[in-house]
Formats: structure tokens, sequence, C-alpha cells
């Protein structure tokens, strides 16, 4: 059997689904499946009746009931909370028999802030490798979207094995700007979008060299806060390029600096040379934990032309280590393109 037919056939007994939990998680759903997102089953749950009937997704719930009719939690957390809890079995059930659960939201609100530790602590009783994916708001959104966001983080941190934050402010450092306001929310669903996709990309394409559930798995088990940049280059040097870059990103809240685990995917065109992808590696090697772990894969096709995209996440920080929960400086990184 080909190493393509062998892949084929452990990615067929390989159940991902992505949750998308209120209106900015339902918008990043529909983002993934509108750029082909492989090999995973999407869900959206909501309270909110009108925004739901605007999903893509393979399968919506309404967290609905007599006091909110649909029309939505308010902002309210305590309200999102209620409602998951209060259709607790049409989320287990639809989660039933699943490996790995993203669960992605825009922290601050009602639905996605109360409803998705809910959700995620479905996820993780019935055994899937759960991850969460999700935004802190726009400063500009204001103290108390903020302070519900720092919250709602917390609860979720509780309930996963793996979290990754994307502060929305950091994305303003990606974009022109004179970037607009609706383009500035795109460009937190493209980054949603990266961060589900630089893992199950691991999993579920077919590569050169593949990475496989069980490597995932064990670097992500379990393993608290976890990091995540990407960096893409063309021309001399590209792929030790996108590695700094991606180490460097400023979707990361904190450095890699004393990751006890991280996953790297390098993706470029069948030219790529072997040297290139390694030197690529050791630069990510040499900014973490002396003693890491390190999984990567290597997916090359001829449709990347002359670049090369390297996507790390980091994980397995000690839990007294700054990298917890500090802001990173500031740092150059590629525009994500909405």
């Amino acid at each position: 059997m080909s190493e393509i037919a062998q892949n084929e056939q452990f990615n067929d007994k390989i159940n991902i689904k992505v949750v998308g939990v209120g209106g900015a998680g339902g918008n990043a759903v529909n983002r993934m499946i509108a750029e082909g997102l492989q090999n995973v089953e999407f869900v959206a749950i909501n309270t909110d009746a009108k925004d739901l009937l605007r999903s893509d997704a393979d399968v919506k719930i309404s967290l609905t009931d007599n006091t909110s009719r649909g029309l939505g939690a308010g902002a309210d957390p305590e309200k999102g909370a209620k409602a998951a809890q209060d259709h607790q079995s049409d989320i287990e059930e639809a989660l039933k028999g699943t490996d790995m659960v993203f669960v992605t939201c825009g922290e601050g609100g009602g639905t996605g802030t109360g409803a998705s530790p809910i959700v995620a602590k479905a996820a993780h009783q019935q055994g899937a490798l759960t991850i969460a994916v999700v935004t802190r708001p726009f400063s500009f959104e204001g103290p108390q979207r903020s302070a519900s966001a720092n919250l709602g983080i917390e609860n979720l941190r509780k309930e996963v094995d793996a979290l990754i934050v994307i502060p929305n402010d950091r994305l303003l450092e990606l974009s022109d700007r004179t970037v607009g306001i609706v383009d500035a929310f795109k460009n937190a669903d493209s980054a949603l979008l990266a961060g589900v996709q630089g893992i199950t990309d691991l999993i579920t394409v077919n590569s050169y060299i593949h990475v496989d559930f069980a490597d995932v798995n064990a670097i992500l088990r379990g393993a608290g806060t976890a990091l995540f940049g990407i960096g893409s280059a063309r021309g001399e040097d590209r792929a030790t390029q996108a590695a700094e870059i991606a180490i460097s990103s400023p979707l990361l809240e904190e450095s890699i600096e004393g990751a006890h685990g991280v996953l790297i995917n390098i993706a470029g065109p069948t030219d790529l040379g072997l040297q290139e992808a390694a030197a690529a590696t050791e630069l990510v090697r040499k900014a973490i934990h002396p003693e890491a772990q390190i999984i990567w894969g290597l997916a090359l096709n001829d449709a990347y032309g002359d670049e090369v995209r390297v996507t790390v996440i980091a994980a397995g920080f000690d839990p007294k280590s700054k990298a917890a929960d500090a802001q990173a400086a500031p740092a150059q990184a590629a525009p994500i393109v909405a």
C-alpha cells in the first residue's frame, strides 16, 4: 500500500469537528467552509436564530428558549452559558464519536463567551482532543467587553486540552492603516481559520513528511496555553525567513521560548530543498526549550509557486513561565489576506 493510500485510510478513521459558538464563531466557520478547509465537519451553535440561518455548517444547534426567543444573549455570558446548559444533550449528540474538536469563538460577547466552555467540556468528557482557538476583542470595543473576554478565556482554559488566544489588536499590526472595520473583523476570521488549519492540515493533507493524529495528540493533549504563528516568504532563504516571521508573529501573545512541545508545518513547491526545510526547523528549535519535542510535517505542491509557508504551534509551557499570560512586544509579520 502506498504512503498516500495509507494516509487516506488513516484519515478516514479520524473524526474532526470545528464548532463555531456565537456570532464570531459562526462567521469563522463560514469563512473556513468558503476557503475549503478539508476533512472536517462543521457545527454552528448560537442563541441568535437569525444569525444561525446564515450558517453554512453541517450541523446547526439553536440555543433558544422562551426567555431569549432566538434573539441572542444580549452580550451576557451568563445567558449564553444557561442556554448551552439547557441544550446540553443536543451538544453532546453533535459531538459524539469525535476524535478532535476545535471550539472557536470571539471572546467578550454573550454566547461565545458563556457557551464555549460548556461545549468544550462536553467534547472533553467524550474523550476528544479539545482545542480552543479564540480571539481577544479589539481595544476599541471597550473595557467591559475586554473584562468579559478575560473571564471567558479563563473559564474556557479549564475545559480544553489546548487554548490558542489570538489578540485582535495584533491583527491591526498586520493590516494597512486604512483598513475598514468590516475588513478588520474579516482578518479576525482569517486568523481563526489559520489557527485551525495549521493543525488540521498536519493530519489530513497528504504530505511528503506526514504527521498523524497520535503526533498532534502527544503535543497538545493537556498542554494548556498554546501559541500560534504563521509566516511566508519567497526568494533566497525563503524557508528560514518564513520560520523567522512565524516565531516573531504578532499573533503570538508571547515568545515561544520555554515551549516543551512544538508542531511545525512547512509547505512549499516541490523544488524546496531538504536543507532549506532543515534550516527552518533548526531556527525554530533554537527558539524553544532545549529539550523540547518537535514534530514537523512537510507538504510539497507546485501550486505554492516560489512561496514557502511555515506554521508553528508551540505548547507545553511551564505554568510559572511568563509565556502563559504576558503580552509580547510588537513584531513584523506578513499580512493576513482577508
